[in-house]
């Protein structure tokens, strides 16, 4: 058996790039709920927050439903 280690290392690398960006997108979607909910206990509106918050959630679930489908396939 011969091991393809030029192969490995891409998948390796693409793998890990995505894994810090999805984390990074959520990150932004907790920040954003984070941010309406100070707006909220502070008397004002954050609705720009929860939309970007949503959007982040949104484009995680694309990128894991993404990936689903890759395996799948």
């Amino acid at each position: 058996m011969k091991i393809d280690w030029a192969a490995l290392g891409s998948v390796f690398g693409v793998s890990l790039v995505v894994t810090v960006a999805l984390v990074g997108l959520f990150t932004l979607g907790i920040t954003g709920l984070s941010r309406h909910e100070r707006a909220a206990a502070q008397g004002g509106g954050a609705a720009l927050a929860v939309t970007g918050a949503y959007a982040c959630f949104a484009a995680c679930a694309a990128a894991v439903a993404y990936g689903i489908y890759l395996i799948v396939a």
